[in-house]
């Protein structure tokens, strides 16, 4: 049993949780957030922690957004959008168990005191940034580092607050090239 609650956007995601572990889920109905679903998510914040587990979609992130404005010490896990597309669809009911275990294995939590370990030249050096392959990049090392996809400003911003370090970096990067060959 997880003990933080999941914050999920839907209730076909909980249906793919339970799959996967055994947790409790908020659900948001998506960006409606009602005000009963706020307060629900604000008693399992004090209470228990949270996870926000949205879609990899720029609905998802616009919800992650919000709540961790609201929640700025909610836990964050993210499916890679590769392991949360099935069906002409994208979202965690997607998602097979496996792919949501792997997610809330690397759960990270959000720093508010970013650190500046990574800047705009790292991802241009690495390949994350400024090259035709870099979305792709970004995706697969977000997967590694439990970030999520992202652009480029994004994909820094996050790199920055969320405590990865240049080991797990180095790590996440040396592992591409190696599945890249």
């Amino acid at each position: 049993m997880i003990k933080e609650v999941l914050v999920v956007e839907g209730k076909m995601d909980v249906v793919a949780i339970d799959k996967a572990v055994e947790a409790d889920c908020i659900i948001t109905e998506g960006f409606n957030l009602k005000p009963q679903a706020l307060a629900n998510i604000a008693e399992a914040y004090k209470k228990r922690g949270i996870i926000i587990l949205t879609d990899p979609d720029a609905a998802g992130e616009r919800i992650r957004t919000y709540l961790t404005r609201r929640f700025p010490k909610a836990k964050h896990a993210f499916i890679p959008v590769e392991d949360a597309t099935a069906n002409d669809d994208i979202g965690v009911e997607q998602a097979q168990p496996e792919a949501i275990r792997r997610a809330l294995a690397k759960v990270r939590t959000l720093d508010w005191e970013p650190s500046h370990e990574f800047s705009s030249t790292d991802l241009i050096v690495n390949g994350l940034s400024g090259s035709p392959a870099a979305a792709q990049r970004r995706a697969q090392a977000g997967a590694l580092l439990g970030i999520g996809f992202a652009n480029a400003k994004t994909f820094l911003k996050r790199l920055n607050h969320y405590g990865v370090t240049r080991v797990e970096f180095t790590q996440a990067l040396a592992q591409l090239e190696e599945e890249n060959t």
